[in-house]
């Protein structure tokens, strides 16, 4: 196996990039918003990510015919080909739809630590869509979901701010698409778990542990070259307390019960997260893969997922069918981590380093023991934020923000023309706002 090296340091901002030249693929699109900003949004929100809120405008769902058609299709039944580059755009309204139930899983949490609510879900099952503004999806939550730390907490943490003491914490939900029209425009029945991005202390702290380690939780060496995972979304997902049953459980007891339920009829389900969320994300399919038999059509897609583990386990999900679309701004540092080394025959585009890759065995050996060899899982829907925002103070938290994700998605045409015509001049306005805070 032939590895190479690649530093997270040698990210940097343009503050002017070169114009491209025009393309016939550019467009104009309407410069009416028609989103507003919502009383309860995550907070805080900065002037930039109130103006890509503003100004996005998700394109119009497809006519029942056609997506009710290709809906496999859109869903990775022939792995995305000719459907990535230029965006189809049948696809790219899917990716938007899905990004805004990540959106309303955002929405949903209590970000305040001096809330006494803190790191819970503001809003009961029936009104999340509703009061997040995916009111008209047709969908119905089920099921609330909760992610649970493993590290073990010091007496002295007792004395600590609430918000430092949190184990368990609600990270998403499950929904079920139930309205008959919009079954019939799907093509099937959809399933959506959505999960958001790291919050809590302790899953800051979780992020920290990026070592692999295998996906059955048996660490004792044996299994070196099996499947597996980063040790803290492992954690996050497969721990649990007697009050607070562990993430895996919680969505295997209800995808079981969902497939129980809707027996016979076309079934979907699509797991959709962002950053950690995009993690998660990935071992639940895996998980579910693997423990429920004859389970339905699965797709994971995903928006600024780190890497969450090895090629075996790569190789793994793709023996198992599992179809992953990931997300990928090349300019957000999440996306790089964790891990320096990657293979050389990843499915992704990635600069090659002449000096690491003639790595002698004993090197490749210790580095492989060492457990950082990670590689990128999926197929990619590679963007940059250097051809949206054109700011000299783009930072990382924009470039990693969901919303940029998003309006990403909303503008991007091909590799030969990144962003169309209309969505570049909605924002040119944003070359006035001074600085991000």
């Amino acid at each position: 196996m032939r590895l190479t090296f690649k530093s997270v340091l040698s990210f940097k901002v343009m503050a002017a990039p070169p114009q491209e030249r025009p393309c016939r693929w550019c467009c104009s699109i309407s410069g009416t918003t028609t989103s507003k900003q919502k009383k309860g949004a995550r907070p805080p929100g900065d002037q930039w990510e109130r103006l890509l809120v503003e100004s996005r405008e998700d394109p119009p769902p497809l006519p029942s015919t056609r997506l009710s058609n290709r809906w496999m299709e859109y869903h990775g039944g022939k792995n995305w080909e000719g459907l990535l580059d230029p965006l189809d755009d049948g696809l790219r309204g899917e990716i938007i739809r899905y990004g805004s139930f990540v959106e309303a899983a955002y929405q949903s949490f209590d970000f305040d630590p001096s809330s006494p609510t803190y790191a819970s879900c503001r809003y009961t099952k029936s009104s999340i869509l509703e009061r997040s503004g995916v009111h008209r999806s047709g969908y119905r939550v089920t099921k609330h979901l909760h992610a649970t730390s493993s590290i073990p907490l010091p007496r002295w943490i007792q004395r600590m701010p609430r918000w430092m003491q949190v184990q368990s914490s609600w990270v998403g939900y499950v929904a079920v698409c139930e309205d008959e029209k919009e079954i019939s425009r799907l093509g099937r029945r959809d399933v959506v778990i959505a999960l958001r991005g790291t919050a809590t202390c302790l899953e800051w702290l979780e992020n920290l542990r990026a070592t692999l380690t295998p996906c059955n939780g048996d660490d004792s060496g044996e299994q070196k070259d099996g499947p597996m995972v980063e040790a803290g979304v492992l954690s996050l997902y497969a721990s649990g307390t007697v009050m607070s049953p562990s993430l895996q459980q919680l969505l295997r007891e209800e995808i079981l019960r969902i497939l129980r339920m809707y027996s016979g009829e076309p079934l979907s389900l699509t797991i959709t997260g962002h950053s950690l969320g995009a993690s998660l994300a990935i071992l639940a399919a895996y998980d579910i893969k693997t423990t429920i038999k004859h389970s339905p059509h699965l797709s994971v897609i995903s928006f600024g997922g780190p890497r969450v583990g090895n090629p075996s386990f790569r190789h793994r999900l793709e023996q198992q069918g599992t179809k992953i679309l990931r997300i990928v701004n090349s300019d957000d540092l999440i996306t790089k981590v964790p891990g320096f080394f990657v293979e050389e025959n990843d499915d992704v585009e990635h600069e090659q380093n002449d000096h690491v890759a003639h790595l002698t065995g004993w090197i490749q050996k210790y580095v492989t023991d060492s457990r950082w060899v990670y590689a990128n899982i999926g197929h990619e829907l590679r963007l940059s934020s250097r051809d949206l925002l054109k700011l000299s103070s783009m930072n990382v938290a924009t470039c990693h923000d969901l919303k940029t994700y998003l309006h990403l998605v909303n503008g991007f045409v091909s590799s030969s023309c990144p962003l169309r015509a209309g969505a570049r001049r909605m924002l040119k306005k944003a070359s006035t706002i001074p600085s991000l805070k």
